[in-house]
């Protein structure tokens, strides 16, 4: 009876040290087994449980990256791969495409705005160039004229045109409405200009004289 209970104790002490070398050795399996991808290689005696275990993983995470049942007690095999990563590196790529997007989207519009703006920029110093140009013309055409012959001959240009050097009436062209053949077909505001205190100098004298002929005749 003694020598059968001794048997009997040994005989479990061996079966448990051996059940502690297979777990030891299956444990350390893994590693070997990781395929470097992402995947594991499932050993003899591997559950969903002992590699989501070794991997710090709940076993429902790891579970639903396999597209298994969360809980369904799914069985594993021999050979079988299991994904043990995945889900983090998708979502990784996920959002550096979408920060990648908008970056680019970003730039376009800036880049668009900044276009319009340069080009309205260019518009209006276009503009005001013109008016510049215009407005030293007229000034530079009056400079050497008396206070009393400038407002006589603008008295006479709104007369004529209204103050405009686009006015036309048949053969009358511009600001003081002189002839196409006088303005030599130059119908610029500085010839306009030139060509007007040329006629009336040489005609009147002067832009008083000749404000006082038109308004004894109706024209000058």
């Amino acid at each position: 009876m003694k020598k059968s209970i001794k048997s009997t104790l040994l005989f479990a002490t061996t079966a448990f040290a051996g059940l502690l070398t297979f777990n030891a050795t299956t444990s350390a399996t893994h590693a070997a087994t990781n395929n470097g991808n992402g995947t594991v290689t499932v050993q003899s005696g591997d559950t969903y449980m002992s590699i989501a275990k070794e991997y710090n993983m709940t076993t429902a995470a790891l579970e639903t990256l396999n597209g298994r049942t969360v809980g369904g007690y799914d069985l594993i095999y021999p050979g079988e791969t299991v994904k043990i990563s995945g889900a983090t590196t998708s979502t990784s790529s996920n959002s550096s495409a979408a920060t990648t997007n908008v970056q680019a989207a970003t730039t376009t519009n800036t880049s668009s705005a900044a276009s319009s703006a340069a080009s309205q920029s260019s518009t209006s110093a276009a503009a005001t160039s013109t008016a510049t140009s215009a407005s030293t013309t007229s000034t530079t055409s009056s400079s050497s004229l008396s206070s009393s012959d400038e407002a006589a001959k603008a008295w006479i240009a709104n007369k004529e045109s209204g103050g405009s050097y686009t006015a036309t009436n048949g053969q009358y062209i511009g600001k003081y409405q002189l002839s196409a053949s006088l303005l030599n077909g130059d119908y610029s505001a500085s010839n306009q200009e030139s060509v007007a205190n040329s006629y009336v100098t040489s005609r009147y004298g002067s832009w008083t004289a000749a404000q006082a002929f038109w308004e004894a005749n109706g024209w000058y």
